[in-house]
């Protein structure tokens, strides 16, 4: 008999948070997009989730962060391909999503003055829309697109040249593999229940053995709804030669860094590295945890977060 799935440990927090969804035409494509917090916010931040995520893997984080600050609306879209958005119209490479990241933020913060946060592959989304040099060439005149940047398990090399090349490399070849099958079965392998579950094994942490479960089955969930097998390939490849570090050196905005001790596609040394690349950022390690904050440590990031916002007065 197939066990219960457990419920989440942060469900109550996150049915007491005011939520409306909407859906907005970008790109030639259409985002849909949740809105956490109150109506009548006077703070605004728009938040990008990571590869093969969707808004859900947001929500412990929104709804902790919504605890400390009342008076802040969170925006979170799913990303272009994944979730419950569809692919764009061309490809899915860090300058196509870091444009209708670009365009996202003008359409919902039209003022400039929001927090716009990443997490993971959202974070490299996120640094190469607000880097000054893509910025110019979208629009010249338009300054700045948000006040702060925000970037929760920031990517700081390239995974295919960090100490994970290895299975970084093997997942790679599995991809290209399910690129060059017939595209049933090729959409199939990359759904497939067994690649969620090495790839979720590989990156929790906690010894909490009722979390671990809750978080297999929430990657179980979610982990496969892509739009297209284009759409996965293209963005996983992305995702794999994509990182902060080259975009690090052209914000001018204030960036918080929130990365784990204990993750292996950030190894300590390589955020550190990143850290001082940025003109003007702050970087907390939260030890015992890795890639998975937002799931293992969601409230410990959020007031990370919330002091960040404090300490430069928004919210």
């Amino acid at each position: 008999m197939a066990r219960r799935p457990l419920p989440s440990p942060y469900a109550a927090l996150i049915a007491a948070t005011p939520v409306a969804r909407s859906q907005l035409a970008l790109r030639g494509g259409t985002t849909h997009v949740w809105q956490y917090g109150p109506d009548d916010a006077t703070d605004h931040m728009v938040a990008l989730h990571g590869f093969r995520g969707d808004h859900h893997g947001l929500e412990p984080i929104v709804a902790h962060l919504l605890r400390e600050r009342p008076g802040l609306r969170v925006t979170v879209p799913d990303l272009p391909g994944f979730g419950a958005s569809p692919a764009l119209p061309g490809r899915h490479d860090v300058p196509a999503y870091a444009a209708w990241a670009r365009e996202l933020l003008r359409e919902v913060a039209p003022d400039g003055t929001s927090v716009l946060m990443g997490h993971s592959f959202g974070s490299v989304v996120a640094a190469s829309a607000m880097s000054g040099a893509t910025v110019a060439d979208d629009a010249p005149d338009a300054g700045h697109l948000a006040r702060e940047l925000v970037l929760i398990n920031p990517i700081p090399r390239p995974p295919l040249s960090g100490r994970g090349r290895v299975s970084t490399g093997a997942t790679a070849v599995l991809h290209d593999l399910a690129g060059a099958l017939p595209e049933p079965t090729g959409t199939a392998l990359l759904r497939h229940a067994a690649l969620t579950r090495v790839a979720s094994v590989a990156m929790v942490r906690t010894p909490d053995r009722a979390l671990r479960r809750w978080i297999h089955e929430e990657h179980g969930r979610y982990f496969a709804g892509f739009a297209t097998r284009r759409s996965l390939l293209e963005s996983f490849r992305a995702s794999i030669t994509g990182s902060v570090r080259e975009w690090a050196a052209d914000i001018d905005v204030p960036t918080l860094l929130v990365g784990g001790s204990r993750d292996d596609l950030a190894p300590v040394r390589d955020q550190r590295e990143l850290l001082a690349l940025f003109r003007d950022a702050r970087q907390v390690l939260v030890p015992g945890v890795g890639h998975l904050t937002h799931y293992e440590t969601p409230g410990t990031v959020a007031r990370q977060v919330a002091g960040f916002l404090d300490l430069r007065g928004t919210a």
